[in-house]
């Protein structure tokens, strides 16, 4: 059975990019998601002929948007955008020469009967904000958003999600690995 209405996000993982082909490491899931607004990229272009819009070309560059999560992992930041920590004292460092890798984001959206499981393939982050504020009455949690950009990969490939029709065994598997093409042998497999 179909969903009929969405909330929530849970299961947030990233999977490193390997290189210029779409293939990526195992996926690592990051704890305390809060919320995703993602807005398609791209612009419509129409052509005027007969005096009339004749034709309409629709670019599809992606998505960008926030994520916000209760804190990034220190795996994330290490990972993505490549923060060492000292040898001896354990101190974390970023540096600003270092670019962040591409990686896929997966992630789930509540449903209310089944939900529906995303990939985006192609993404790029910014460095998460750090917003700190001072304790009152009572502690309210900070938390730490990132601007997250997905471009098609070469092939045009965006996003994939998962249907009402999905095999259960591609869903049970799905923070595995990034789902690419069919896994399934046949039908309903």
């Amino acid at each position: 059975m179909a969903d009929k209405v969405k909330f929530g996000i849970k299961n947030v993982h990233y999977a490193l990019k390997s290189a210029d082909t779409p293939t990526y490491e195992t996926p690592v899931a990051i704890p305390g998601a809060v919320s995703l607004s993602l807005e398609a990229q791209g612009d419509s272009t129409p052509f005027y002929a007969d005096n009339t819009q004749y034709f309409v070309t629709v670019a599809n560059n992606g998505y960008s948007g926030d994520l916000e999560m209760a804190l990034f992992i220190d795996q994330f930041m290490e990972d993505v955008f490549g923060v060492t920590v000292s040898t001896k004292d354990k101190v974390a460092v970023e540096n600003a020469q270092v670019q962040p890798k591409e990686f896929a984001l997966m992630f789930e959206e509540d449903g209310d009967t089944t939900g529906t499981k995303y990939v985006l393939y192609n993404c790029v982050a910014t460095r998460p904000t750090r917003n700190l504020a001072t304790t009152t009455e009572t502690k309210e949690p900070q938390t730490q958003t990132s601007t997250i950009t997905a471009s098609p990969l070469a092939d045009g490939r965006t996003m994939a999600y998962t249907t009402a029709d999905t095999p259960s065994g591609v869903l049970t598997g799905w923070y595995d690995e990034v789902w690419l093409a069919d896994t399934t042998a046949g039908v309903g497999g």
